[in-house]
């Protein structure tokens, strides 16, 4: 499925109902990727993949606040881009999944009771920290922004405050146990953007 501007791309996904949307950010027309990718998200679920030639920390933070899954610079290979796909698709096979109870590594996340533990060891978290962890856990391989997170943890008012998200995440790291000697990592941090959890079937 192809569509030569906003519009039809809007059109198109209604419609059709793809599986994922390879989406460009100049579609040099109105409206343009990142209002198409907004409008998207008040309906439609549909993972997105952002494409663009500005590989600027600006713009990618931007497509991802519009609600984009991945971004993507040109020029890039077709392997990068099937990779891509097939990353964004495994996410949402687990997010639709919905499991209650998450197992990574030696963790253990009952989301129903908000309870989490280590080798069968409790883990006491502040209610930010779990909330914080929580909006994580359950995008696994997606980059959450910092403002996604201070907006849905804080509320609208703290988007600009973040060196919060820093403290709070490096507090969580250590509660988890992360150890970057033996590779066990559990939040990636993508400089200049915010966080993302590890891809749980990567």
């Amino acid at each position: 499925i192809t569509a030569a501007n906003g519009q039809e791309a809007l059109t198109a996904v209604a419609q059709r109902q793809p599986n994922v949307i390879i989406l460009d950010i100049a579609l040099g027309s109105d409206p343009d990727g990142l209002v198409v990718c907004q409008r998207l998200r008040e309906w439609s679920q549909t993972p997105i993949i952002m494409l663009s030639v500005r590989g600027s920390e600006s713009t990618k933070v931007a497509a991802l606040d519009a609600g984009a899954d991945d971004y993507l610079t040109k020029p890039f290979g077709m392997e990068e881009l099937r990779a891509r796909i097939q990353a964004v698709l495994r996410r949402t096979a687990v997010e639709q999944a919905g499991t209650a109870v998450l197992h990574i590594g030696s963790l253990t996340i009952d989301l129903a009771n908000r309870r989490v533990t280590r080798h069968g060891q409790e883990i006491h978290f502040t209610p930010i920290e779990y909330d914080m962890l929580r909006l994580l856990v359950t995008h696994p391989g997606k980059i959450i922004t910092h403002q996604t997170l201070l907006a849905q943890v804080w509320g609208t008012d703290y988007q600009d405050m973040t060196h919060y998200t820093r403290i709070y995440v490096n507090q969580i790291r250590k509660k988890l146990g992360e150890n970057p000697a033996t590779n066990e990592r559990y939040i990636i941090t993508e400089p200049g953007i915010g966080y993302r959890f590890i891809d749980l079937n990567s």
